[in-house]
């Protein structure tokens, strides 16, 4: 394989260069090149009809990966019963990110080995890197290495992941290929080409890289109220265009909570919405949060001084008023040290 322009160390002396993965890349190619073509045919020829479906389909099957994958699966951040989880395995498979195994996998790597080279999408290595690169190079040993070593036991004992594990492809082709580009063709007869230039290709790069900014710009871009030290950021832009998963600064500190963010407002975090409407049908249990006075404890020690904005509703009169003063001191405290 030809060398790629990226490289780290694995043990402080011996080099690692990573290589291109070139069927990875050519599809990555395939796929953004698609995209384009199909961006141009949403204003050229293709139905308003088809555009709207694509949209659709893009969000509705985002909830896989964010309720599902993300915080079902990879964190187990709440309990599914098996109606919800095959709901959620079947618009994760619309995506067309892999099967759960493998992206829970990663996602757990990535959180137990955040920012080191076992990290598969190490933010230290670059945007371009994390965003994209790691699909494309050839993973560091570290990677590797920390990827045998995750207990995803719990991941193996259920039976609709096995399934869609074991069926991945041919689901690949039927539900994130055949259905989104049927749909159109059968329902309101738009020409295949542009079906699937705009259900497939641009729908499909569109998701890709809707996760890929959660990895890359959540990880660069924003502020930090909860800890300074680390490279996860609160990102509004990635939080309303990945449902809620831009939140990430809060994440990373508090991984376990079902809501990914500290505040409950469902516009800029719908998966959460999501969750909490399967809650009171039944369908979702034991979700897990995080106390307010946790929080707080925590950005006075860790954040960044940017805390203020969790401030909303500080004031009113079953908020201790020396509490508010105590929170704006040590925010006061930490933007002092900064300068």
């Amino acid at each position: 394989m030809s060398r790629a322009p990226t490289d780290t160390r694995v043990d402080g002396s011996r080099p690692f260069r990573a290589s291109f993965k070139w069927p990875d890349l050519c599809a990555q190619v395939l796929i953004h090149g698609g995209c384009l073509y199909g961006f141009y045919l949403i204003f050229a020829s293709a139905r308003v009809y088809t555009t709207i479906w694509a949209f659709f389909v893009l969000y509705a099957s985002g909830f896989g990966i964010t309720a599902g994958a993300h915080r079902l699966w990879s964190h187990r951040a709440y309990k599914a019963k098996w109606p919800l989880r095959l709901l959620l395995v079947f618009l994760f498979t619309i995506t067309g990110q892999r099967h759960v195994h493998a992206w829970a996998l990663d996602h757990r790597v990535h959180h137990k080995y955040s920012e080191t080279d076992a990290d598969p999408h190490n933010a230290k290595r670059g945007f371009m890197f994390a965003h994209v690169g790691w699909l494309v190079l050839s993973p560091h040993p570290d990677v590797v290495e920390k990827r045998s070593s995750i207990d995803m036991k719990d991941l193996d004992d259920d039976p609709i992941l096995v399934w869609q594990k074991r069926l991945y492809i041919p689901l690949f082709a039927l539900l994130a290929i055949g259905l989104p580009v049927w749909v159109p063709c059968a329902l309101w007869n738009e020409k295949l080409v542009e079906s699937l230039m705009v259900n497939f290709f641009f729908r499909f790069c569109v998701t890709l890289n809707i996760a890929f900014f959660v990895n890359s710009a959540a990880h660069m871009w924003g502020n930090k109220p909860y800890d300074r030290s680390i490279s996860p950021v609160e990102n509004i832009a990635v939080s309303i265009a990945a449902l809620g998963e831009g939140w990430h600064n809060y994440h990373h500190v508090f991984p376990w909570d079902y809501r990914t963010a500290e505040l409950g407002n469902y516009s800029l975090n719908i998966t959460t919405a999501f969750i909490d409407f399967f809650a009171w049908i039944g369908w979702a249990y034991d979700l897990k949060t995080v106390s307010s006075d946790m929080v707080q404890r925590r950005a006075k020690r860790t954040g960044d001084g940017s805390y203020s904005h969790a401030l909303w509703g500080w004031g009113d009169s079953d908020i201790p008023a020396e509490d508010y003063e105590e929170l704006l001191a040590a925010r006061d405290t930490v933007k002092d040290t900064h300068q």
